[in-house]
């Protein structure tokens, strides 16, 4: 046999020795090495950490820290110049007489005016066309609506279809830059672009969507409260349920 060999006990001190210090300095190679990213984790944290809060906050301080000025307001819309008045005296299911004056817009829609004026004042003759008189006096207001128009100066056939202008016919558009923002305009009816002919209206509201469409070319001056009073005698298909005539006119 052959004899056991015996490790000696310096040479495995040593190798211990040796162990201590390779491991001692892998920590000191690897430490310098950890701290570094340490710091990157830790600022990369704080950077984040303030852009959360950035954009959690974004608006709150845009509250503002002053009195906000009033707004401006639309001046109100003057109406034009009345250069000639005419009148309608109206009686409700064979009631009292009562009048509407009526402002005209000479400068805005001249030919309306006096083509309205004419028919006012029955002063034309017969028309071209129908040949009746070319007159409001004996005509009714045919369409009435509550909260919208009354409507009338068909003196052809009463209902809507028919009236003719002192031109003959009808006559075309002028000036739509009246805006209907008004109550109690006086507009020229039409079956479309240049269809004037003798027939009118008079919004008792203010009806926006008709700007463009219509020529306005007068004004109640006095009687809404008789306007008021033949719309009350309308329906919301139009249809009066009260004969409202215009028994003269001027």
């Amino acid at each position: 046999h052959q004899p056991r060999t015996v490790s000696d006990p310096w040479s495995y001190a040593s190798k211990q020795t040796t162990m201590t210090k390779i491991m001692n300095n892998k920590k000191k190679n690897r430490s310098p090495s950890l701290l570094p990213r340490r710091c990157v984790t830790i600022i990369l944290l704080i950077i984040a950490t303030f852009a959360v809060d950035e954009v959690h906050t974004e608006g709150i301080d845009t509250v503002p820290t002053h009195k906000a000025e009033i707004p401006k307001m639309d001046p109100k819309p003057e109406m034009p110049t009345i250069t000639q008045k005419v009148y309608l005296d109206v009686e409700i299911k064979g009631g009292k007489k009562q009048r509407i004056i009526l402002g005209l817009f000479g400068g805005v829609a001249p030919r309306a005016v006096e083509n309205f004026r004419s028919l006012c004042a029955c002063d034309s003759g017969n028309g071209k066309l129908s040949g009746k008189p070319l007159c409001f006096k004996g005509t009714t207001f045919h369409r009435i609506i509550p909260n919208f128009i009354i409507q009338g100066g068909d003196f052809t056939h009463g209902d809507g279809t028919g009236g003719e202008s002192i031109y003959g016919g009808k006559f075309n558009d002028e000036a739509m830059d009246l805006k209907m923002n008004h109550r109690y305009l006086l507009t020229m009816a039409n079956a479309g672009p240049n269809s004037n002919g003798s027939q009118f209206f008079i919004n008792t509201i203010k009806a926006s969507w008709l700007d463009g469409k219509h020529v306005v070319f007068g004004m109640v001056m006095e009687g809404r409260e008789v306007v008021n009073e033949i719309e009350m005698c309308g329906t919301n298909g139009g249809s009066p349920s009260t004969i409202v005539t215009v028994v003269d006119s001027g």
